[in-house]
């Protein structure tokens, strides 16, 4: 089954996506699940799945796409996960490299992907996005993936000349990372490790590998992150990208406004997005 959020008509909703369209489940549950991550905290996807057979209620082509999990409590990204990545990188380190996102720093597809406007190495990553359906904390590694909802396509925007001995500053622009299109659930994705994972910038492939080579599996990363903190419903763990980053190529090749950015998970879906130089200023709303 596979699930997006997205807005239809100025409205925001959620629903099945099947080939020809959306089933709405904001119409069906919305009263109970307010959206995606409520339908996943209240163990919601059985009820979602009476609904596989109903007639869709709008075309694809008639919603925007919004981030998978729009408001995820913690979104917790690994670094370093594929061995060419480290290679790149000179990395040694046998522990899992962590860093946060912001919710607000998302964007769905189809979405523009905003370039920081303060930046001028802004990269591109294409990763497998997990997201958890039940909560808890020392989650041994045998029985992790049984706490997955499901996984989707994430693409990682970083600004390079923003990272330095530390990663937050270069990953939470606003509207950098792409998310989406949709959650595959997990009982479709028997093995995460043997996915084809692909990354193409205005149509030149420059990220091919394989789930497989991670060197921390998605049971693994679950494990060892819920060691520290409560994993929730609706939370997301981005697993790495694999080698190939714009940064380490000669020259290096950075994405600018106008590029079309893609990454493509198999059996997951294709997520694409065109970048949009960010404002130099953004007006806030005083409190």
């Amino acid at each position: 089954m596979k699930l997006a959020s997205y807005i239809h008509e100025g409205k925001r909703s959620y629903g099945i996506v099947k080939v020809d369209g959306v089933v709405d489940l904001g119409q069906r549950l919305g009263d109970r699940y307010i959206d995606l991550k409520a339908l996943l905290q209240g163990n919601g996807l059985t009820e979602a799945r009476c609904y596989l057979s109903d007639s869709i209620d709008m075309l694809i082509d008639e919603i925007t796409f919004l981030p998978v999990i729009e408001q995820p409590g913690k979104i917790l990204c690994v670094g370093m996960n594929y061995s060419a990545k480290r290679e790149e990188f000179d990395q040694h380190d046998p522990a899992p490299t962590l860093f946060v996102r912001f919710p607000d720093s998302q964007t769905g597809h189809k979405s523009p992907v905003l370039k920081p406007h303060h930046s001028s190495e802004f990269d591109y990553e294409g990763e497998l996005a997990v997201i958890i359906g039940k909560g808890g904390e020392n989650i041994g590694r045998e029985v992790a993936l049984h706490h997955v909802a499901g996984y989707s396509c994430y693409m990682d925007g970083s600004a390079r000349d923003w990272q330095h001995s530390w990663y937050t500053a270069g990953k939470n622009w606003r509207q950098t990372g792409a998310f989406g299109p949709w959650m595959v659930t997990a009982d479709e994705i028997p093995d995460p490790h043997q996915l084809a994972i692909r990354t193409w910038l205005n149509g030149r492939m420059v990220l091919e590998d394989n789930t497989s080579s991670m060197i921390h599996t998605v049971a693994e990363l679950i494990e060892y992150i819920s060691t520290f903190t409560h994993l929730s419903p609706g939370d997301v763990i981005i697993t790495g990208s694999p080698g190939g980053v714009g940064k380490k190529r000669n020259p290096p090749l950075f994405m600018q406004e106008g590029d079309c950015i893609e990454v493509e998970i198999e059996n997951i879906g294709h997520l694409s997005n065109m970048i949009v130089e960010a404002p130099a200023h953004v007006l806030t709303t005083a409190y």
